[in-house]
């Protein structure tokens, strides 16, 4: 039997992005760490379905990590060897259902790791950067227009403290996928809208909604 994948994603990264939810500038005393079901996975510019039990559904660009090796309990200094290459994605959320279960204190996953919630461009191996990877700039556009940027300084926790983080409580494998957080400016989808991400002023990502 073919081993399934597994996808980690981070909220509540980016300090902007935390002021423009929640309405302040905070770093969480831990990682939020969510997961999103295999089935989430949609790539090679497939087309994004806005489910029907949402009536506000965003967009949340983000750098996606692949995990190169297996490993558990990984130290810091040694978590760059565990991903090999980068690409940008969207986490795509159903902001109201979020709202509400968040309101009665429940988990939030079935807002976050839908079908097609996890969109993902082509991937970059991290030898062809020629940049730390806690310096990249990327961003999304929307229509033709641009509606994130993101630069990875600007994370509250890096790459590799997320995978340093991760690894005490799942084992990582190869092929797993870790979206590490959104920057300021998340919105809404719409059908027929054109999605295009950018790692780099390079274009990873493209697809349309539906």
């Amino acid at each position: 039997m073919q081993a399934i994948m597994k996808i980690f994603a981070v909220g509540m990264n980016y300090a902007e992005h935390n002021k423009e939810l929640h309405g302040s500038l905070f770093k969480t005393e831990e990682p939020v760490i969510f997961t999103k079901a295999d089935s989430a996975l949609l790539t090679n510019g497939r087309p994004f379905f806005i489910p029907d039990f949402t009536h506000r559904c965003d967009y949340e660009t983000e750098l996606v990590v692949h995990i190169c090796r297996l490993g558990r309990s990984i130290s810091k200094r040694f978590a760059h060897r565990y991903y090999d290459a980068v690409s940008v994605g969207i986490d795509f959320t159903a902001r109201d259902m979020q709202e509400q279960l968040r309101s009665k204190g429940l988990p939030w996953e079935l807002s976050k790791g839908f079908d097609g919630s996890a969109a993902v461009g082509r991937f970059v191996k991290k030898e062809e950067l020629g940049r730390d990877i806690q310096d990249l700039h990327f961003r999304l556009d929307l229509n033709g227009h641009t509606v994130q940027r993101g630069h990875t300084a600007d994370m509250l926790y890096t790459v590799d403290e997320l995978i340093s983080f991760i690894s005490r409580f799942f084992t990582l494998k190869t092929g797993d996928l870790l979206f590490t957080g959104t920057p300021v400016g998340v919105g809404p989808v719409h059908e027929n809208d054109h999605l295009a991400g950018f790692l780099e002023g390079e274009k990873l990502l493209e697809f349309n909604v539906k």
